[in-house]
């Protein structure tokens, strides 16, 4: 447990700790980081000669009604089509993603009116473009699920005085930190050398002072002063950020992890799915610690799939059936199988009723993978069960 040296005048609990990557010694404790939580950077594009379809072509006609908003396309998948040129398996040809995609404005492309030019707006996904994108003959574009028609070409909207070079990172601040002995000693010392911490580990607290998660960072200082949060406490500017931060939305997910787990189940059922993939990732990082007793082989374990609409959902009903509320079994199907081979409370050969498994067989029984192809996420999850060993009940 971290608790607040002696004089820094604090009744509560330090929230955040840094700690050396190699040995764990912790190098002080801190109130609060500002810094922690960015959004990622949003960049313009056009899609240019589109034949858009489904939502895509929903979005464009409410886009046409006054008074003009902006219209929420949510992720967007953009694949290139191959020809003779450029081949089938070039990695020219992998699809890359756009997340939170919105409709800013389009037009008819002005050598064929009956395409359109799309002006979209949204943040880098994962995965990233490929190097060079093969363009020339088009591309495919779909959101996961289904189709959202074709483009001719791809590109981006580049203002007139935009920077050439990438916004810098958000730097990390800790506020109102306590130095440790290791830290103190490099603060008076002052020297650039001494001020290059290195490698090291923000750890993520609980209510309790306990190790909740961590995130890698580089610790290098840039400038520090006293901190108006307590006595002897200062604010110690790092040069850099978090390397993945995570999204401003986040916080309020953090901060029901810092006042302890879940603990009821399916108290993420009412969010969306870009908000059920920040409390998964909440789960993941929080509850994922492998070796924990095992029970038994045999058991029946009962899923409730009542709010089994997206892949998030999926895993998050999952965790729950297995280890209860806030339960960590997996976040992807590798991730799954991992969890069956044991190491996760969990034993195999195991029974799962799943309870109204009709409602995920229609939202995940026909998904689209990277490259626009059709499959069953219902069927794979059941596939990787019955490899590990599980016998699955389906009620529907």
């Amino acid at each position: 447990m971290h608790r607040w040296p002696e004089g820094a005048g604090r009744g509560d609990t330090p929230a955040f700790a840094l700690a050396d990557s190699d040995d764990q010694g912790v190098w002080g404790v801190c109130a609060d980081v500002s810094g922690l939580f960015v959004d990622p950077p949003v960049c313009s594009y056009q899609l240019l000669a589109c034949a858009p379809a489904g939502p895509l072509r929903d979005a464009l006609y409410e886009s046409g009604k006054a008074p003009y908003e902006p219209r929420p396309l949510g992720d967007l998948w953009l694949r290139p089509v191959g020809d003779e040129r450029c081949p089938e398996g070039s990695e020219r040809l992998d699809a890359w993603r756009l997340e939170d995609v919105r409709v800013i404005g389009h037009r008819p492309h002005p050598a064929d009116p009956s395409l359109t030019d799309v002006f979209i707006e949204g943040a880098d996904g994962y995965p990233d473009p490929p190097d060079e994108p093969y363009l020339a003959a088009g591309l495919l574009l779909h959101n996961g699920r289904e189709h959202l028609g074709t483009c001719a070409d791809f590109s981006d909207i580049v203002a007139p005085d935009a920077p050439d070079d990438e916004p810098p990172d958000t730097p990390l601040c800790l506020l109102g930190c306590a130095p440790g002995d290791r830290l103190r000693s490099a603060l008076a010392a002052g020297t650039r050398r001494r001020l290059r911490l290195g490698e090291a580990q923000l750890l993520v607290l609980d209510r309790n002072g306990a190790e909740d998660t961590y995130r890698y960072i580089t610790a290098e200082i840039a400038d520090w002063k006293p901190s108006p949060l307590g006595p002897g406490l200062l604010d110690i500017r790092l040069t850099q950020g978090l390397r993945d931060p995570p999204p401003p939305r986040a916080r309020s997910f953090w901060q029901r992890w810092y006042d302890g787990p879940p603990t009821a189940p399916n108290q993420w059922a009412g969010y969306g799915t870009r908000d059920r993939e920040l409390w998964l990732d909440c789960v993941r990082e929080r509850g994922c610690a492998p070796s924990v007793p095992a029970a038994p082989p045999g058991r029946v374990y009962e899923l409730d799939g009542r709010h089994i609409t997206d892949v998030p959902g999926l895993y998050l009903a999952i965790g729950e059936a297995m280890r209860g509320p806030g339960g960590y079994f997996g976040c992807n199907a590798d991730a799954l199988d991992d969890c069956l081979g044991g190491g996760f409370g969990v034993t195999t050969p195991f029974t799962l009723v799943w309870h109204d498994a009709r409602i995920a067989r229609r939202s995940l029984g026909r998904v689209l993978d990277s490259q626009g192809d059709p499959y069953s996420y219902f069927d794979v999850v059941l596939e990787v069960l019955k490899d590990g060993r599980v016998e699955v009940r389906l009620r529907d």
